[in-house]
């Protein structure tokens, strides 16, 4: 699964307004920290004005701060509310499948716990926990090199079917 880009410049806003809470963030600063459009983080920065995540101040000296704590925003909410579709597989939408395995497939079925087990792990997490460490990706002057986050692992279930048998080599 892969985000979109819109999500993926959402939680970027956020990061980044996060780590300098102590002062008003620009869209001009942000598009030039992070090379992205202008016009895509002004549509970005309407949306979380909107959920109540920022909020904004127009005119000479204005930009956007976090509205909330950081520890209140979890990282679930923020994906559930920028994506636009969570359907894996067609039969995930079944006005529209045309499968025709849908009535005895269980591929749904693990696509549905692999869903729910990645909004587990989003839902474990929240700004915070992404921008703890002050010292990591500080706004840093243009060119500078930024040091990663940490590094976060997520456990993936493990499969109770026994393993296949290995082919013998073909003998010739």
């Amino acid at each position: 699964m892969r985000l979109s880009e819109y999500t993926d410049y959402t939680l970027r806003v956020l990061m980044y307004c996060a780590r300098n809470r102590q002062r008003l963030v620009t869209i001009a600063e942000l598009a030039e920290r992070h090379d992205l459009s202008k016009g895509h983080l002004m549509k970005v920065v309407n949306d979380l004005a909107r959920q109540g995540l920022i909020e904004t101040t127009r005119g000479r000296g204005g930009g956007l701060r976090l509205s909330r704590e950081p520890a209140s925003i979890r990282i679930g909410d923020v994906v559930r509310a920028s994506e636009t579709d969570f359907r894996l597989v067609e039969c995930f939408d079944a006005g529209t499948s045309a499968c025709t395995l849908t009535p005895g497939c269980r591929l749904r079925q693990v696509f549905d716990a692999a869903l729910s087990g990645y909004f587990r792990a989003l839902d474990g997490a929240t700004l915070a926990d992404l921008t703890a460490d002050t010292t990591d990706l500080v706004a840093a002057p243009t060119g500078a090199t930024a040091r990663r986050g940490p590094v976060v692992s997520v456990a993936l279930p493990v499969s109770t079917r026994p393993a296949r048998p290995a082919k013998a080599p073909a003998q010739g």
